[in-house]
């Protein structure tokens, strides 16, 4: 009898054994203390910040362009060569055309040259104002941030003077055009007289619309000229994020062929426009300018128009807990909560979440540093069940 009664109680704790519920198989990752970051995420596109046109002055000839794209050309350098067309060069109405022109041409450089000297006073005032800032901001009359404003205030009005310089320098140049416009019709000119168009600014050749000889109609381009270390990023946002896309805030540069670079918002645009998305939704999104601050050396393979991807930083610091966001799921009226493992047993505990990236979560309250929680928990998984972790 003892014998039966022993292989009953084997044959009982056998059978508990195997309807015990088995321990949920889950993976696990630490909480962690380190860097967190948000950014808004948007495709943009590149240009250059100043692309000038150079245009032909009057209807004539034009000669076989010698320039191609890519190459480099200096302020005043001679980028295409027309010959008079004697139907248009030479009447009397195509004279006081000219004439007109080179009159307007002396009246914008005059305008130019006004612009120049209030640029130099706008930088002159933010050169005092700046210098007064910073005086009461090392005796502690007012904030830093205070300061900041004067000193971004006096870099832009220092590219404000150097844009109207350049303003000035192209005027200038296209004065000379339309002075020599009418040098046929100096009577100690002598008839068919090439007329020299000039580069306004020094940068490259961006592109060259008529490379062959042909007759061109008076305003026709001729050549896109511009610089390629003034490259800026223009990306279009969502007005939802692009209120958060502050001037002065940090952006980063990617997926262009090349490693990362380092940008700034310098200006939202005021007005925004609609856009029909790839799923056919209605949205409204407005452009965004981020000039780019890494060196050119670590860009100069970054062309006009080239497709890139743009993250703008709205948060980041470097003492945040964080959690990952598989871990995290929805729990009680509009709160988050994680498992957190108690040996071999699986705990909820609600948390508060400051904000959350594509990756990580930045947890406020709830969890600290060196905890173990389940990542992606299974259905199977609840408050108080065993659960074993799997080896990575």
């Amino acid at each position: 009898m003892a014998l039966y009664g022993a292989v009953a109680l084997a044959a009982l704790a056998l059978l508990a054994w195997a309807l015990a519920p088995r321990p949920v198989e889950v993976e696990a990752a630490r909480v962690e203390r380190g860097h967190f970051e948000y950014a808004i995420e948007e495709d943009g596109r590149t240009r250059l910040r100043d692309r000038y046109v150079v245009a032909a002055p009057v209807a004539a000839h034009l000669s076989r362009m010698t320039l191609r794209e890519g190459d480099r050309v200096q302020a005043g350098d001679t980028v295409a060569v027309l010959t008079p067309v004697m139907s248009s060069l030479f009447d009397e109405r195509s004279l006081r055309e000219a004439t007109a022109r080179a009159r307007a041409a002396q009246a914008a450089v005059a305008g130019a040259q006004a612009r120049l000297e209030r640029a130099r006073l706008t930088q002159d005032e933010a050169g005092l104002d700046f210098h007064r800032t910073e005086t009461l901001a090392r005796d502690g009359f007012v904030a830093p941030s205070r300061l900041d404003s004067a000193r971004l205030a006096l870099d832009a009005s220092r590219r404000e003077r150097q844009a109207a310089q350049a303003a000035l320098e192209m005027a200038v140049h296209e004065r000379e055009q339309a002075q020599a416009s009418v040098l046929p019709a100096n009577p100690g000119t002598a008839a068919g007289r090439p007329l020299a168009v000039r580069a306004p600014v020094s940068g490259v050749v961006l592109r060259v619309p008529l490379p062959s000889e042909n007759t061109v109609a008076s305003g026709a381009p001729l050549l896109d000229i511009g610089d390629p270390s003034q490259m800026e990023v223009v990306a279009e946002l969502l007005t939802t994020d692009a209120v958060q896309a502050t001037p002065g805030t940090r952006a980063s540069i990617e997926r262009w062929g090349g490693p990362p670079v380092q940008g700034q918002v310098r200006r939202v645009e005021p007005a925004a426009f609609t856009k029909i998305s790839a799923l056919g939704i209605e949205e409204q999104r407005v452009k965004v300018l981020i000039d780019i601050t890494s060196p050119p050396a670590q860009w100069l393979a970054l062309g006009d128009g080239f497709r890139v991807t743009v993250r703008v930083i709205t948060i980041s610091t470097d003492d945040a807990v964080m959690v990952p966001v598989g871990a995290l799921f929805p729990h009680g009226s509009g709160e988050m909560a994680v498992y957190v493992l108690d040996a071999n047993t699986a705990r909820v505990r609600p948390v508060r979440i400051t904000a959350r990236n594509s990756n990580m979560g930045w947890v406020r309250e709830g969890l600290t540093p060196g905890e173990r929680v389940i990542v992606y928990p299974p259905p199977g998984v609840t408050d108080g069940r065993r659960v074993s972790v799997l080896m990575p």
